[in-house]
């Protein structure tokens, strides 16, 4: 995955509650590989029954939408379909808890903003798309002319920043690893298996 720092694209409101990973990518296309992208599955059994759906007329890189996105079950499928479809970051009040970490681990952000402030924006954009700018770094996004302030974990910054997922952050401690594991073995060489 490649990291980013900035995004310059457009926006579009997503005006629904509790939107969980079972709508976000029903099961039935999980078995699909996923070299060959999950963006056309996209709520798509929310998008088939309206030819209007906003996401049937935009190709947005940014989503607003309501509180408690991304709850339900574990499947990281549901980031797979937002990332292929080309989303780069989401705006809501609150987040499934899994889904966040599933969404940083897959180059999506995850931004937290106000109920008053993706109300606003909800209002603005209503079913159109508008110009937005996210700028990773300093924690600050242009959405329709609106200007916010998000605030990011800052571990999960970097790993967006510099594309890593768990195993990337971990290897960026390889020497401390060797270091401690040298040490562990002569000071406890009774400790590691050996090969007899």
């Amino acid at each position: 995955m490649s990291g980013w720092s900035q995004i310059k694209g457009r926006a579009v409101a997503l005006d629904a509650r509790n939107v969980d990973t079972d709508q976000l990518i029903p099961a039935r296309f999980m078995s699909q590989p996923r070299d060959q992208g999950y963006g056309g599955f996209l709520l798509h059994d929310v998008r088939s029954d309206d030819a209007g759906h906003v996401l049937n007329r935009y190709a947005p890189q940014v989503l607003i939408t309501r509180e408690n996105f991304g709850s339900g079950s574990s499947r990281e499928a549901a980031v797979y379909a937002l990332v292929d479809f080309g989303i780069k970051a989401v705006f809501a009040p609150s987040f499934g808890d899994i889904f966040s970490s599933n969404a940083v681990n897959n180059g999506l952000l995850p931004a937290r903003l106000t109920e008053a402030e993706i109300d606003a924006l909800i209002d603005t954009l209503g079913g159109d798309d508008a110009a937005a700018f996210v700028d990773l770094e300093k924690g600050e996004a242009e959405i329709a002319g609106t200007k916010l302030r998000f605030s990011i974990d800052p571990v999960w910054q970097q790993k967006l920043i510099n594309g890593w997922d768990d195993i990337d952050m971990t290897a960026q401690y390889a020497a401390q690893i060797t270091e401690f594991r040298g040490k562990r073995l002569a000071a406890h060489p009774w400790a590691m298996p050996t090969t007899d």
